[in-house]
């Protein structure tokens, strides 16, 4: 008996060692599947999140980390008693300064006539340059704000913000300022009884000779056709 049943313990052992191989291949299977699930889940939820993000989203971003990025090398060479401005033209070559002298010429140009929509876009882009940031309260506001700071159009802003005192009252100087400017070219001008009347009301007085300003002296044969009765 005991000669016989060395084989079969042999073979018990050996099918033992084999079904503990498999079982820890098929764990290391099942682990590396979790994993994958995992990482594909991650993914997904990163996709997601991207496309409900802004169209310009990560151009933002990048505009904000280079003044951060700026602001930081600027009092680093304050405080060694450089010319930061100096030093970062320095290594510009010619064809960026070029480049960027063409860009400034050609930055928010007056087209002449415009209508009330580029005039707004151009107030708006004017406006919008003046601004100086002031990047410690920047990082505040991005520290405190956390993920709702780069927001999507699914988060909701309210309450989160508050506008400091400065601010407003920095709102209140410019709205006051646009207020004397406007002032100045919206006096009413005397009224001249020998001009023509080709309009109904003031503003479209206005529209009109906005329009013979720009337009007037190409279309001056077209209009002397018409009052004559020969235009064709």
């Amino acid at each position: 008996m005991a000669e016989g049943e060395k084989p079969n313990l042999t073979a018990v052992l050996e099918f033992q060692r084999r079904n503990a191989e498999r079982l820890k291949k098929l764990r290391d299977l099942h682990t590396k599947r979790n994993e994958a699930r995992q990482m594909n889940y991650q993914a997904v939820i990163e996709e997601e999140k991207s496309n409900k993000l802004p169209a310009n989203w990560e151009a933002r971003k990048r505009r904000a980390e280079w003044i951060l990025n700026d602001d930081k090398e600027r009092k680093a060479a304050q405080e060694k008693g450089e010319d930061y401005d100096r030093l970062k033209m320095l290594n510009v070559t010619a064809a960026e300064a070029e480049k960027l002298s063409h860009r400034k010429k050609k930055k928010n140009p007056d087209q002449g006539f415009a209508d009330y929509e580029q005039a707004t876009v151009r107030q708006y882009n004017r406006l919008v340059k003046q601004i100086k940031p002031n990047m410690q309260e920047y990082e505040m506001q991005k520290e405190k704000l956390g993920g709702a700071f780069y927001g999507d159009r699914n988060t909701i802003l309210h309450g989160l913000h508050k506008d400091s005192k400065d601010g407003i009252d920095r709102m209140v100087d410019d709205l006051e300022k646009q207020i004397a400017k406007r002032e100045k070219y919206s006096r009413r001008r005397a009224h001249n009884d020998d001009e023509d009347i080709d309009y109904i009301n003031e503003r479209n007085m206005k529209f009109n000779k906005k329009l013979e300003r720009f337009y007037g002296e190409h279309t001056l044969e077209i209009k002397q056709n018409l009052e004559r009765g020969t235009a064709v």
